[in-house]
């Protein structure tokens, strides 16, 4: 599927902590883990588990950098 976000990372999934309505994702890009909070619902529909090989697509308005 098509999409215009330029800022995708591939990853594989590393841990998943389930919530009520929220779930936790982690996800190894590399040497570096990416954290993000999606629904309960679309870790569900999506079907993820630890292992999966996933692209984290980052779109935002705003990123900071600190040095």
């Amino acid at each position: 599927m098509p999409i215009s976000a330029r800022n995708q990372l591939e990853g594989i999934v590393t841990s998943i902590k389930l919530g009520g309505v929220m779930a936790e994702v982690v996800v190894a890009v590399g040497e570096h883990q990416l954290v993000s909070v999606v629904t309960r619902q679309s870790v569900e529909d999506l079907g993820l588990a630890e292992g999966d090989k996933v692209t984290a697509i980052i779109k935002s308005t705003e990123v900071m950098l600190e040095k």
